[in-house]
């Protein structure tokens, strides 16, 4: 078994679709997902304002607007038409219309509409400026409210209990400042660590059959099945850890994303899916001889894993058939589990379910791969027999 991993080291670190896609695509990715995100948070949106009260409390909220990360107020326009136009020509995100007589609607306490326009094309822009608007126009209207109250002679304790009688105190777990680069960026890695590990594994039988050295590997691990396939996967197993050691000590540093205290933890986690998917990869393999035929297949496996995994959409509002789709790559099960043990650093007995899901993906995938590539070694054991009754 040792020299079937001595050999298949040398076979990753001479053979270029080996090191390619194992050692210097996997580098080149991490560098590119994180660098993609290195802003963090999105802020200073382009944004307009449309004032047809031009009064105190408009002007007041104008400024509060002003003050907000999320916005830049890089317009004013002066018709809805105008809005249209900006927002279709990218040049703006948001806008906001102040109506005429604003002011005077709620002195004189008749209700009054501000709208808020925003481009939804742009998903997560147009959440983020609705945000920062209804913060401000709601502690806006407040304000207003509170000042009323007290002129009246009301204390100000008891004219805030009037004007805001609940507040609403948020407290953000996990992700407080919404940091797009801590969040996106290990999710980004990891499922493509599943892609990598899947068709790396997948050209570790078949590939054989192309360099003309399935002959050397039946030699190699003495015609054991069992040997030959442990061996391969101890090998890019180690070359996996070599991968993680790049995410958790240069990529994660450097970028300063990650939790240094649940490295452990993602490790153990980060094992289990490598193992998963080098049995999956193998699997493949060994079902089909032909390579190109088993890369594609492992590139409609894997390719929709982020989508189906529920990293950006619940997976509960999905149809029924892709709630099971997802069941059947392991990125989903280990994203489970890295939500618990990494971004919300539990202890590992809360992803004692998603271990459970990851182990069974390895107790179906290698022996069912062992069994089919024994087909293959009986093809070379009957060729050397045929061989010795010739002689």
């Amino acid at each position: 078994m040792l020299n079937i991993i001595i050999r298949e080291w040398k076979r990753i670190l001479s053979l270029k679709v080996f090191y390619l896609v194992m050692l210097v695509v996997p580098v080149a990715l991490f560098f590119f997902y994180a660098f993609i995100y290195q802003k963090q948070d999105a802020k200073n949106l382009a944004f307009a304002i449309w004032d047809e009260d031009q009064s105190a409390i408009s002007r007041e909220l104008i400024f509060l607007l002003e003050q907000k990360e999320t916005l830049q107020i890089t317009r004013r326009v002066s018709s809805e038409a105008e809005v249209k136009k900006l927002i279709q020509e990218g040049k703006i995100l948001g806008a906001v219309h102040f109506p005429a007589n604003l002011q005077k609607n709620i002195y004189s306490r008749h209700p009054s509409n501000v709208t808020l326009y925003t481009n939804a094309a742009a998903l997560v822009p147009a959440k983020l400026v609705y945000k920062a608007v209804a913060e401000v126009v709601i502690t806006g209207s407040t304000g207003v409210i509170l000042q009323k109250l007290v002129k009246t002679g009301m204390k100000s304790d008891q004219a805030m209990a009037i004007a805001n009688p609940i507040s609403l105190r948020t407290y953000q777990l996990y992700n407080p400042t919404y940091n797009y680069q801590e969040y996106l960026v290990p999710g980004l890695i990891t499922v493509g660590m599943q892609m990598i590990l899947i068709i790396s594994s997948m050209l570790a039988l078949n590939y054989e059959w192309i360099t003309g050295t399935m002959q050397e590997l039946y030699y190699t691990s003495r015609g054991s099945v069992v040997t030959a396939i442990i061996g391969k996967t101890i090998a890019h197993l180690v070359i996996s850890w070599i991968n993680f050691i790049i995410i958790t000590g240069i990529i994660f540093p450097f970028f300063d994303i990650g939790i240094p205290e649940a490295t452990g933890k993602f490790f153990v986690l980060y094992t289990m899916l490598s193992l998963a998917c080098i049995g999956i990869g193998m699997f493949i393999s060994a079902l089909f001889k032909d390579v190109m035929l088993s890369g594609d297949v492992a590139l409609f496996y894997t390719s929709p894993a982020f989508v189906f995994s529920g990293f950006t959409f619940p997976r509960w509002a999905m149809p029924w058939y892709d709630q099971y789709y997802a069941l059947i790559m392991p990125y989903t099960a280990f994203l489970d589990g890295f939500f618990k043990v990494y971004y919300m650093n539990l202890p590992l007995r809360y992803a004692q379910g998603e271990f459970a899901k990851l182990l069974l993906f390895c107790l179906v995938m290698y022996p069912t791969a062992m069994l089919l590539f024994k087909r293959q070694f009986n093809s070379i054991k009957d060729e050397k027999e045929t061989a010795t009754i010739t002689d």
